[in-house]
């Protein structure tokens, strides 16, 4: 049985922290997601919807930022 004078441990991350990871990820997935899809199910024809602004700027451009945030969330000092 644990002792009940036991000192609480305390998290390595602070509630600051684990809000940004979350929006970290939620910006990932969403960079995730505007690249999916597109192409076609028939192989002789060609979808120029591939080539759209969103696959090749906007996609990884929100992955990159989600990555940069995760960066930030993990080097953020929690307030003690």
């Amino acid at each position: 049985m644990k002792e009940q004078n036991a000192e609480k441990q305390e998290f390595l991350f602070g509630k600051k922290n684990y809000t940004i990871m979350i929006v970290g990820i939620l910006v990932i997935a969403l960079g995730f997601i505007f690249m999916s899809g597109g192409g076609s199910d028939n192989p002789e024809v060609f979808n120029e919807d591939i080539y759209n602004w969103q696959r090749i700027r906007l996609a990884p451009t929100l992955v990159i930022i989600g990555l940069g945030i995760e960066i930030y969330a993990i080097l953020a000092s929690p307030k003690k």
